[in-house]
């Protein structure tokens, strides 16, 4: 039986905070060293990740006026993410800005290359700040992962081996699920399970908020087990939320043999799939699952090498396509998921957003 991925137990965010000054560094790394060694990290490597931190504030702090902040996220593995969101004037030349050495008021000078050779994985994004008449987001992005058994671990955990042995492209995933107010409980939950070739994930958003939302979302890993066709499996958790408050749901499955994408759902959600021709947005069949709602209807994409599919609960913003984020749909799953959650999340609402990617 394949491993099942659960966001309210593997995707975690443990720690936010703004940075306004060299100081926020001291609780950062206060905050990291006790989650690092809760979670099996050696010592060496819980003092490069103290260094990450220091280089990601003093950046913020010198090139973004203290208007950012620090995140501590948990992700499956276990894998250890440390964001670094600001609202600075963005990177004009980012090649650059990543050689050592290299500084100027509008780059992250020589903590970028340090960032990434301290890091198992590191990845960038940044925007530069736009004149036109619509505000668009601009900044910087660093993604910072460690793996309890390094870099290795890293590629393995997010099927790169399987690449390589079956000349494939990898299938990837990113998660970002962030409760109203970071409540204990989180009414949005992703599960996801990958068999050999094909990944397949169950988005749901429990109506309501707090434990009642996630208890309606609980209990529903097996039937992501059991059932294999999207239509089969979304008309199974529609029987199991017969007697419950409810839930509106995504399925998806994407597969490297196939080379196909199937995605259907109910409710107030909304997906994105990016294919090499451009993206393209939708929502789904009105109603609730477990109540009344009227029929899904199956979307299928064929798909030669690459294909993005983004699916996201309602307490993201739909009102975004690739031109607010230009060049950020080429990178890491994961990177997109924090942009996108973090960025276009309402605070009046739990927020998930899940990033499924081949090629």
């Amino acid at each position: 039986m394949s491993h099942i991925i659960d966001s309210i137990r593997d995707c975690k965010l443990l720690h936010s905070s703004p940075v306004q000054s060299e100081s926020a560094a001291i609780l950062l790394r206060s905050k990291l060293a006790a989650i690092a060694q809760r979670l099996g990290f050696s010592e060496l490597r819980r003092e490069n990740m103290a260094l990450v931190v220091s280089e990601m504030v003093s950046n913020q702090v010198k090139h973004a006026g203290g208007k950012g902040m620090l995140q501590i996220w948990q992700q499956p593995g276990p894998v250890l993410d440390i964001l670094s969101l600001d609202y600075g004037p963005g990177i004009v030349d980012l090649p650059l800005a990543e050689e050592d050495g290299y500084s100027s008021v509008n780059t992250l000078g020589k903590g970028l290359g340090s960032i990434r050779r301290l890091s198992d994985q590191a990845h960038v994004y940044s925007r530069q700040e736009s004149h036109g008449r619509e505000k668009r987001w601009n900044g910087t992005v660093l993604l910072a992962r460690f793996c309890p058994n390094g870099k290795q671990e890293c590629l393995e955990t997010e099927n790169d081996q399987f690449r390589r042995r079956q000349k494939h492209p990898a299938l990837k995933i990113g998660l970002f699920s962030r409760s109203l107010s970071d409540d204990r409980y989180n009414g949005d939950r992703i599960y996801v399970r990958q068999d050999h070739e094909t990944l397949r994930w169950m988005h749901l958003d429990g109506l309501g908020h707090g434990e009642p939302a996630e208890k309606a979302t609980a209990d529903l890993a097996g039937l992501l087990q059991h059932y294999n066709a999207p239509a089969e499996t979304l008309a199974a958790v529609d029987r199991q939320l017969h007697n419950s408050r409810g839930a509106v749901a995504i399925i998806g499955e994407l597969g490297l043999g196939s080379r196909a994408l199937h995605i259907l759902g109910v409710g107030d959600m909304h997906a994105h799939i990016l294919e090499q021709d451009g993206m393209r947005s939708f929502s789904f069949a009105p109603g609730v699952l477990g109540k009344e709602h009227k029929s899904p209807e199956v979307t299928s994409v064929k798909f030669d090498q690459r294909c993005i599919a983004i699916t996201a609960s309602d307490g993201i913003r739909r009102n975004w396509d690739e031109a607010n984020f230009p060049g950020l749909f080429n990178l890491h799953p994961q990177l997109i998921a924090y942009v996108l959650g973090n960025i276009m999340g309402r605070i009046s609402d739990d927020q998930s957003v899940c990033v499924a990617s081949i090629g």
